[in-house]
């Protein structure tokens, strides 16, 4: 096998799971490349040295220059706050490294397009993290969908409902709660929950045409962790759009955090003109499926439990039955960019992809804020 030298900048929670990706994928997928956890970048040195000695990496940086101008670096693995993937995504193509990138892509449209411009002119492979993608129920949706066995779609509907900051006490800004600060998020749950949503449908639906969108800030200022000072929120806790869907279909989306109750609620639903499904994060495994075709005396909703072996991604993994979890979609996504890298084709969702849901993002932010249909 190959090696390809990942070098990850950042060691937070998506840090956890691309790593676990790269450990794992060359033992369930027969893959000619596999990924070597060269080193790790992060500012505190004690904390990178600890997660570097869990996670597996031979070294560590606390320069995030320095890591990309290694001559034994392959790959830059972007895991950093928002504000910083555009510097070091461009940085790491005009040294000629791969880019494998956190969603969302970018602060904005514009920043984005640059991302764009810079992999494109080296010539890197490079790839953006929507993980969800690679959930086998959802790969079956999308693969019961290109079959034409919905028919014409008429609606497509998704939400992310969260609950973490309802109490006004969470601070803003810091390690921990960076994503309430717009300085290094450039959006609340626009960006953050809505994104994966919206990455998710561009897949399944195709292209959004326009968009009405409203956001409300319910807690309008937090103390700033770093600073000790309150000052204004100024990120969406709350988001809602509606949108026409170029196939003609109809879409509703929401995303919170002000969901009592509810700690990573991601669902979405298809209805289309001969079979409608829908699917639920928190029962990952299964995906729902109606068929009016169905005789009339069993017609109805079934629960297709997606864990045989001919089912997508299902025939690497266990017995049929047994079924996998959230950490699988990373390594899922990690096989999927190694094999790219074989054949040559694109691995997706790549920079350009990702600026698609960029543009739906600025457009709902817009919206919201001149209350207003916006044109993607």
């Amino acid at each position: 096998m190959k090696p390809l030298n990942i070098g990850m900048i950042g060691y937070g929670f998506m840090g956890r799971t691309h790593s676990n990706g790269y450990r794992q994928a060359n033992r369930f997928f027969d893959l000619e490349y596999h990924p070597v956890l060269k080193a790790v970048c992060a500012r505190n040195e004690d904390k990178a040295k600890a997660f570097a000695e869990q996670q597996g990496y031979e070294s560590i940086e606390t320069d995030w220059r320095k890591l990309i101008a290694r001559d034994d670096i392959d790959a830059i693995d972007v895991c950093t706050p928002n504000n910083l993937h555009k510097e070091i995504s461009i940085a790491a193509a005009e040294a000629g490294k791969m880019v494998l990138c956190e969603k969302p892509l970018a602060m904005n449209v514009a920043e984005g397009e640059e991302m764009c411009e810079a992999v494109e002119k080296a010539g890197v492979a490079n790839m953006v993290w929507y993980n969800y993608r690679r959930v086998p129920a959802v790969s079956l949706a999308k693969q019961l969908i290109d079959e034409g066995r919905l028919g014409k779609i008429f609606h497509y509907r998704a939400n992310f409902l969260q609950d973490w900051t309802i109490n006004a006490d969470v601070p803003q800004g810091g390690a921990a709660t960076w994503r309430l600060d717009a300085e290094a998020a450039g959006s609340g749950v626009t960006g953050d929950l809505l994104a994966h949503c919206i990455d998710t449908a561009l897949w399944l639906n195709g292209s959004i045409e326009d968009v009405s969108a409203m956001t409300e800030t319910f807690v309008k200022e937090r103390v700033h962790a770093e600073t000790g000072a309150k000052q204004p929120v100024t990120i969406d806790d709350a988001c809602m759009f509606h949108c026409h869907f170029k196939n003609g279909s109809l879409g509703l989306f929401e995303s919170t955090r002000y969901a009592r109750g509810h700690k990573a609620l991601y669902t979405l639903e298809v209805n289309g003109e001969h079979a409608s499904l829908r699917w639920d994060l928190h029962d990952l495994h299964r995906l729902e499926y109606f068929d009016h075709a169905d005789d009339s005396i069993v017609r109805g909703w079934r629960s297709i439990h997606v864990s045989d072996g001919d089912q997508p991604y299902m025939g690497n993994w266990w017995v049929p039955g047994l079924q996998i979890g959230y950490e699988h979609t990373f390594i899922h996504q990690v096989a999927d960019f190694l094999k790219s890298l074989e054949t040559g084709e694109a691995a997706h969702p790549n920079f350009r992809d990702a600026l698609e849901t960029q543009k739906v993002c600025d457009a709902v932010l817009a919206s919201a804020k001149e209350r207003s249909w916006k044109n993607i």
